[in-house]
């Protein structure tokens, strides 16, 4: 098998359509509607949002986003990215897809001159945790918008020079 390939790739393919389904039905399973904050396939088409798949030779395995977001006072007044809709199909997880697409989408914001990711997680999506963590995210508190509900846990991490 050869290594998967990552790439823009529109978030309304069909293949990218079904991956975001099983992401949602995982997600699902494990939190309230109002706990879920997903970005919808029309909303990943905003031109503010770059969208990556890997691609395992006609077949996509594992996708993200990354939306650049304006200056906010939780964010001490920069812009940021933040890392969207990360998902890896489970029968490749384990061979650091996901960092590789993570990587792509913290080059992608540098390129652009955005020095700071942030993302939003659930507290138990436990590998999502471990690979922000292992990719050097540091904790922090909301930002967005989002709620500090108990299930929501908050990283950033400097990108670039």
């Amino acid at each position: 098998m050869t290594e998967p390939s990552i790439r823009p790739t529109p978030p309304d393919h069909p293949q990218v359509v079904a991956l975001l389904a099983a992401l949602d039905e995982y997600l699902a399973s494990l939190y309230a509607p109002e706990d879920n904050h997903i970005l919808d396939v029309q909303a990943l088409l905003a031109p503010e949002v770059h969208f990556l798949a890997a691609w395992q030779g006609e077949t996509i395995v594992g996708c993200g986003a990354v939306r650049r977001m304006p200056a906010e006072p939780e964010t001490g007044g920069q812009p940021y990215g933040e890392i969207k809709r990360m998902y890896v199909d489970p029968a490749l997880r384990g061979q650091r897809l996901a960092e590789r697409l993570l990587q792509a989408l913290e080059a992608q914001l540098a390129g652009q001159g955005i020095r700071r990711a942030l993302l939003e997680t659930g507290s138990d999506q436990h590998a999502a945790v471990r690979l922000y963590e292992r990719c050097g995210y540091v904790r922090r508190g909301p930002f967005g918008g989002y709620p500090d509900n108990g299930l929501s846990v908050f990283y950033e991490k400097q990108v670039g020079a």
